[in-house]
């Protein structure tokens, strides 16, 4: 069983929210001809916002680093204004208790692994994984030994497997699930608190942990038993979820050579450990290439037009590099590629040279010299060819598509209607940026290139709407856009989330930690928070991740189920100075995307665990809470609610509010066909890239550029050597998955807008009906389904090309 981590797409976190133009009503027509084919379970890669300086522990560790940018938020809080969310306080001393499973009791604890060893904290037993004393050298012992035990647990299953529920599912489950908890807790370690040290010892595990899920995926007693009871008079009586459960572990086995002969099946064997490798190395480069790149600049002139908060940032930054006078008003200050400093340079570095320099460096990461992925990427496409010929699919499209609602067809063409209608507004933009820059006497006006783009565009934006992005930081204190988050989500969905910090070990002093509880006061789930960059560590971008899912069979009374555990991390900039980290309203939007896939992960009820909460939710279907909550942040309440000047608490004025909902749709040709080349040249790498030709994988992604660039990509653009979504996440011929989910998440929004945003009691019942349905039902129902379930019918296209402003037209 593989599990999935979700992550922003890459251009929303850098560039905005993407909108999808569409000038189609058949886009609903594409979306319903689709079938609905069961899915894996879940392991996600978002990138999500972690925040906050809470207790004192260790510092320890695909959104996903993207080269358009999954990696938005890059902060790191170490200070923070009084606040029920992350703020300036002090931790709190909270007795840990042993868990009692119980959701309406008083204990903390949501889950306890249980295995004995003297020292390995990987072994001990557990209430939440021990981030703040793992280490590289716990790795190679701990992971071996785990192994060991459930190797032994699986050829005992094997060996007394019936067809039944208790004698299969469930100790299956148990296998799975502790693989799954004790990996995570390393990998994410990787991910947050990367070093040399834990890089190699994972290298050196991997082999085995892959060897093993290979054993476990090819288990013909556990297939067989799935069958027979597919087979089985019983099968009709079976719920929803326990279908789903069978099917799709039937559908997985298949897709892991189950049905191979003894030497396809060791070659198919053979292709999966070396992707695993690859995909490895291949993240690794990309934040080796991005920590290596480090501009210091000593004269102000040079950096003229950078904001105060970034001035401060780059200062920062040259303190820890060993400038220890460094200061955001002499200087000197050091560059980087991690977002937080590279956009502010393509937003407003007034020196053009250093806009290209950076532009050029950021487009070029991890494509030249001992960090070049590119034959990493060709080695890693040739083998996910072989793979997909070796089960019988014409390409790997095939196989990805296999467990998604969508089919390869119904997929290009949602992305090509999206595309052709995306063109004319977006050559249109451009035209606009071109006429402005000519008004403003700019001497790039009639060369504009890819550095100026982003420049020009808000200077554009300020002169339109009259909104200056760096000028709104201030109205969004990280602390109070979590305290009106949660306010939300109270009323939406009659939770409460409160800080529990010191209640769990962390990885960083700036991660926090949570309890969700019921309206009853009783704890339903846990999640920590992890909100700053930290780039010489720390993997760009923002996701989410489960830490342990909810589950029926992992009780520890028998009856009440074993509560979730999520992370959400961001990267976002730190606080500077004494000042909380103050935030862009793109960084805003997400930390509420990522929210809105820990709350699907959080409020599930599901209790089988392989279905509960991300687990088992079509790729394609997965990030609809998560583009439902960004919509929230455009409703006036919510907005009003957390924009709050951070010295003065003045509440942001009425007309700057008007303003930001009229830039909504800025740009929004150009900002689509952005995300719909990612998502186009994933498609046609996937499904008909023929690797070793005379083709190379830039030359396909020029060729698509021609259809989804107005302004064509640089002769030497490398962003594909830092694809890291499709090349070392989940979203490999899944990244249309974006734009496939955004009509589905517009429409879900859609119903609080028929019953009156203004309607507290009326969007109070259709939250709880969301809740109920989208974020209750979880992996255990087909996404089709649930979404009639909370729509009354099926998805229409129409509210999305209402939001993108371009219902008109379209009609």
């Amino acid at each position: 069983m593989k599990y999935r981590r979700i992550g922003s797409p890459p251009s929303r976190i850098l560039y905005g929210s993407t909108t999808t133009p569409s000038l189609i009503l058949t886009l609903l027509l594409i979306l319903m001809a689709t079938r609905f084919s069961l899915s894996r379970s879940a392991y996600f890669c978002l990138r999500p916002t972690s925040s906050f300086s809470p207790s004192s522990t260790k510092n320890l560790l695909q959104c996903r680093s993207c080269p358009l940018w999954s990696s938005s938020f890059s902060l790191c809080l170490h200070t923070f204004r009084k606040s029920t969310s992350p703020g300036n306080r002090r931790r709190k001393s909270i007795t840990v208790r042993s868990f009692s499973p119980s959701s309406a009791s008083i204990s903390d604890h949501p889950y306890k692994m249980s295995m004995a060893s003297d020292d390995n904290p990987l072994l001990k037993d557990f209430d939440f994984p021990p981030f703040d004393v793992i280490e590289a050298k716990h790795v190679r012992p701990g992971i071996r030994a785990l192994l060991k035990k459930i190797d032994e647990e699986l050829s005992g299953l094997e060996k007394t497997v019936e067809p039944t529920w208790p004698k299969l599912v469930e100790p299956l489950e148990k296998i799975i699930d502790r693989l799954t908890v004790v990996w995570g807790a390393v990998n994410h370690l990787k991910s947050v608190k990367d070093n040399p040290e834990l890089r190699s010892a994972l290298e050196e595990v991997q082999p085995e942990k892959v060897a093993f899920q290979l054993k476990l995926g090819q288990s013909k007693p556990i297939y067989n038993a799935f069958k027979a009871i597919r087979e089985s008079p019983e099968w009709d009586s079976l719920n929803d979820a326990r279908k789903r459960i069978v099917e799709s572990q039937i559908k997985e086995a298949v897709l892991s050579g189950i049905a191979l002969e003894d030497d396809k099946r060791e070659q198919f064997n053979k292709i999966e450990q070396d992707l695993a490798k690859l995909s490895q190395k291949f993240e690794e480069n990309v934040l080796d290439s991005t920590k290596k790149f480090e501009k210091l600049i000593t004269d102000k002139k040079d950096i003229e037009g950078l904001p105060a908060t970034s001035l401060g940032l780059a200062a920062q930054t040259a303190v820890s590099k060993g400038h220890e006078n460094a200061t955001a008003e002499d200087g000197p200050w050091i560059i980087t590629l991690d977002a937080p400093s590279y956009m502010s340079v393509m937003q407003h570095a007034k020196n053009r040279t250093l806009r290209e320099e950076v532009y050029r460096a950021y487009i070029n990461r991890a494509s030249s010299g001992d960090l070049d992925n590119t034959e990493i990427i060709n080695q890693i496409l040739k083998l996910r060819l072989e793979k997909a010929k070796l089960l019988g699919y014409n390409n790997y499209a095939e196989v990805s598509m296999s467990m998604k609602m969508a089919t390869v067809e119904k997929a290009e063409e949602l992305l090509e209607k999206l595309r052709s209608a995306s063109w004319d507004p977006a050559v249109k933009d451009l035209e606009d940026l071109k006429d402005f820059c000519k008004s403003q006497g700019s001497p790039e006006a009639d060369d504009l290139n890819h550095w100026d783009i982003t420049f020009w565009s808000e200077r554009l934006r300020e002169s339109k709407y009259e909104l200056n992005e760096e000028e709104l930081r201030p109205y969004f204190s990280l602390p109070r856009v979590m305290d009106g988050l949660f306010n939300l989500v109270k009323m939406l969905f009659d939770i409460n989330v409160e800080p529990v910090d010191g209640l769990a070990p962390v990885w960083n002093n700036d991660v926090r930690f949570y309890r969700v509880n019921d309206s009853s006061g009783s704890p339903i789930a846990y999640f920590y928070f992890d909100p700053y960059s930290r780039p010489s560590e720390k993997r760009g971008g923002a996701w989410m991740d489960e830490v342990v899912s909810r589950s029926r069979v992992l009780s520890r009374d028998g009856s009440n189920a074993r509560l979730p555990v999520a992370h959400m991390v961001c990267n976002q900039m730190p606080p500077v100075g004494d000042k909380p980290s103050l935030m862009t309203f793109r960084e805003v939007e997400t930390v509420f995307h990522e929210f809105g896939h820990a709350l699907q992960h959080m409020l599930t009820k599901q209790d089988e665990g392989l279905v509960a909460g991300i687990r088992g939710v079509e790729w394609d279907a997965v990030e609809l809470p998560s583009q439902f909550m960004e919509n929230w942040c455009y409703h006036r309440d919510t907005l009003m609610g957390i924009a709050k000047h951070h010295e003065t608490g003045e509440t942001l004025p009425e007309d700057i509010y008007k303003k930001l909902l009229a830039a909504k749709t800025f740009r929004a040709g150009t900002l689509s066909l952005r995300q719909l080349r990612f998502a186009t040249v994933d498609l046609e790498l996937h499904a008909k890239y023929v690797p070793g030709g005379s083709e190379s994988i830039y030359c396909v992604d020029r060729q698509v550029s021609k259809k989804t660039q107005v302004l064509p990509p640089l002769p030497d653009d490398k962003f594909l050597a830092s694809f890291s979504h499709i090349f070392a996440g989940g979203y490999a011929a899944g990244y249309y998955s974006y734009k496939w989910a955004e009509v589905l998440s517009a429409d879900a929004f859609s119903a609080f807008e028929d019953v009156g945003l203004e309607n507290e009691k009326a969007v109070k019942e259709t939250g709880q009906r969301f809740r109920e349905t989208i974020l209750a039902l979880g992996g255990g129902k087909a996404p089709l389904e649930v979404f009639v379930q909370f729509r009354g019918r099926e998805p229409s296209p129409e509210p999305l090309l209402r939001h993108n402003g371009l219902l008109t037209s379209s009609a």
